[in-house]
């Protein structure tokens, strides 16, 4: 399944007044660089778009029994989730792997979902959540690759391309690429894409060199939150139908771009937030001369104390 920008458009509808519209930060003097400030969205991750437009098609369609939604993750989505679940009145049961960060397990735990622990990384949370799903008969909700999912995190290029309509390029951290995605369906024809990842963790970059997803291997700072296996079916499919422009960063790039956005802007990004404005600050994406870019900031589930000063 390919999305479409319909897709983007009726998951904007159903979500309307139930999430922020983030700002969108202007550049400084000659600077052509915007910041869409999506850290500053409910639970400060993209992905509560995502969980509402999931949560409220599920009761929509009658999906939704005594046992609510599961859904497993890293940490953001499960937040989103346990926010929106809580929201709507909804049970939720989120899974994670055993090595999710304690600042975003507890922040689960306080908006009222049943945190599990299962396995050493995210595929293996995944499993257990399905597991939960078949004999429990909970409405299964995908970290990234579900239909809903990316349609309501492409929400944002939307408001991006209505705030500030030269636009040329956004530019976008993958993991899964359910964000990819989205932004992919809502733009396409109106601006290009440039899908950032890390080197550790090549989802995206290695399923097209491949001709389809493939499983890598998942380390490095941004895994918490950009550490999926695989790249989604969703997310190949927007490739093919425009090719992104796909680049990678070093580890010490992301480290370098999350220390910047704390030191110059006081945005206290994530690593995976910090993972699309470290191609731009480390050179691994040199727009052209006049391009006007949007760099998406999509996540503030950090801990404070790992900034500096």
């Amino acid at each position: 399944m390919t999305l479409t920008r319909d897709d983007v458009l009726a998951a904007q509808d159903r979500i309307a007044g139930r999430v922020r519209r983030t700002p969108l930060l202007g550049p400084a003097g000659r600077d052509r660089i915007w910041l869409k400030c999506e850290h500053l969205q409910h639970c400060g991750v993209f992905k509560t778009r995502g969980a509402f437009n999931r949560q409220l098609t599920a009761i929509e369609h009658g999906e939704l029994g005594d046992a609510g939604i599961v859904v497993a993750s890293g940490g953001n989505a499960g937040l989103a989730h346990a926010f929106v679940a809580r929201e709507l009145g909804i049970r939720a049961t989120v899974f994670v792997p055993e090595a999710a960060p304690e600042v975003k397990v507890q922040r689960i735990t306080a908006y009222g979902a049943d945190v599990r622990r299962a396995g050493s990384e995210y595929a293996e949370a995944l499993e257990a959540a399905h597991a939960f799903a078949r004999t429990e008969g909970a409405a299964f909700a995908h970290a990234y690759d579900q239909p809903e999912i990316a349609a309501g995190a492409g929400t944002l290029a939307e408001e991006v391309l209505d705030d500030e309509p030269a636009i040329d390029t956004i530019v976008v951290a993958v993991g899964g690429g359910g964000l990819y995605a989205g932004v992919a369906a809502a733009v396409r024809g109106r601006a290009r894409v440039v899908a950032v990842e890390p080197e550790r963790i090549p989802t995206l970059h290695s399923a097209i060199a491949a001709g389809h997803p493939v499983a890598v291997e998942v380390s490095g700072v941004a895994a918490d939150s950009l550490g999926a296996r695989r790249v989604g079916d969703l997310a190949f499919a927007a490739q093919e139908a425009e090719s992104p422009i796909s680049v990678l960063v070093g580890e010490e790039d992301i480290v370098a771009a999350r220390a910047h956005l704390w030191r110059e802007y006081r945005i206290a990004s994530e690593h995976g937030a910090a993972t699309a404005y470290a191609a731009l600050l480390s050179g691994a994406y040199e727009p052209a001369d006049g391009e006007r870019v949007a760099v998406v900031v999509c996540g503030a589930n950090t801990d404070p104390t790992t900034l500096g000063d």
